[in-house]
């Protein structure tokens, strides 16, 4: 984003901009396909590719010369819109394999999402003096990849149940069920401090080294580790779930992340900088360990043939509050001192917590 700013001359704002545009477009794609039942009227394998195909193609538009803010921000929110074909329909195209383990199974698939959100960050901390372009070009060759291989080696699952038709009442029907809500309402809770959490990595170590510039930071290697250390923590809470629950493991990894919110302003004022990356690297763990939990409360506790457009929607959501997190840190930032604005986060954990503890018991302790 940095590179996206200083190539194009774009303004400070900018960079919360362009990542809410991304959100912005999958919101906008993640409605459209839940209102038209996408992913369960048609083979989540098929939309997965055609959506990684035509997302890709979007990405690499942002290395054209002639662009500006408004195309760049254009070209953000479709490739935001065409991930609603392949997150969401991951989930989905996991469900359809798992009746039993999802918790475990969607804990290797969102983490591998986590370590694919912060591939970019390894890109350009490897790149050195090469060209900014080459890591838009690495990413959507990557996408095309990904695409073709679930094409190719992942057909439909045996437990789908397609939809034949489009339910435009299933849109508000997900939402009946006490338990449905209260996951729901928890992953609602978890999506506020997520994604403005990631995005703010590289911030906060920038804002360290602000602070204490004889300590000197490789910015780009460790966000790519503070983020991708995630993808470790979803696995394990996904073994650790068939053991104490689903819902029960989500709501410790969401109070861990709770506390680290709140206990945010400590990394800057102590100076120590095995302190900072110890810290982030735990609250790196503990910020998505809860998301495959989540789903797989959300998928356990939806309809079998809307399960598809249940995520989806429940995504669509999700993702619509990020905006407001991230777009409220960016403006807090020159509004105040830098160092306490991640206190904000907490409220997200607490509301998710809060909805947990509302909801019924009624899913099995043994995914």
């Amino acid at each position: 984003m940095n590179d996206l700013v200083l190539n194009f001359h774009l303004g400070g704002a900018a960079l919360g901009n362009l990542t809410s545009a991304v959100q912005f477009g999958f919101i906008s794609g993640t409605l459209l396909f839940a209102v038209l039942s996408v992913a369960d009227r048609f083979s989540p394998s098929k939309v997965f590719l055609a959506s990684a195909l035509i997302g890709a193609l979007f990405n690499t538009g942002m290395i054209w010369q002639g662009n500006n803010l408004a195309s760049l921000l254009v070209l953000r929110f479709l490739t935001g819109f065409f991930l609603a074909g392949i997150y969401p329909v991951g989930m989905k195209i996991a469900a359809d394999y798992y009746e039993k383990g999802l918790g475990k199974s969607l804990g290797f698939l969102v983490g591998a999402l986590v370590i694919g959100t912060a591939f970019p960050h390894l890109l350009k901390g490897l790149s050195g003096a090469l060209p900014w372009k080459l890591v838009l070009l690495g990413t959507s060759g990557m996408a095309m990849t990904g695409g073709l291989l679930m094409y190719l080696l992942v057909p439909d699952g045996p437990f789908r149940k397609p939809g034949q038709k489009t339910d435009l009442y299933a849109f508000f029907q997900v939402f009946k069920s006490p338990d449905f809500r209260s996951a729901a309402f928890g992953y609602f809770g978890h999506m506020w401090e997520l994604y403005a959490f990631w995005a703010f990595v590289p911030v906060i170590l920038t804002t360290y080294q602000s602070l204490y510039p004889e300590q000197t930071l490789h910015v780009p290697v460790l966000s790519f580790l503070i983020i991708s250390i995630g993808g470790i923590s979803c696995v394990i809470g996904g073994y650790i779930s068939q053991n104490i629950g689903t819902k029960r493991t989500a709501a410790i990894a969401l109070f861990v992340s709770c506390l680290c919110c709140l206990g945010s302003p400590l990394v800057f004022h102590t100076g120590s900088m095995v302190f900072l990356i110890g810290f982030l690297l735990l609250w790196g763990m503990a910020v998505i360990a809860d998301s495959p939990l989540f789903s797989t409360l959300v998928a356990q506790n939806a309809i079998a043939k809307t399960r598809g457009t249940a995520l989806t929607i429940v995504n669509c959501i999700g993702f619509s509050i990020t905006i407001v997190s991230i777009q409220l840190l960016t403006a807090l930032k020159d509004l105040m001192d830098p160092v306490y604005i991640y206190l904000v986060l907490a409220v997200g954990p607490i509301m998710g917590l809060i909805a947990l503890a509302r909801g019924k018991n009624t899913v099995p302790l043994k995914p």
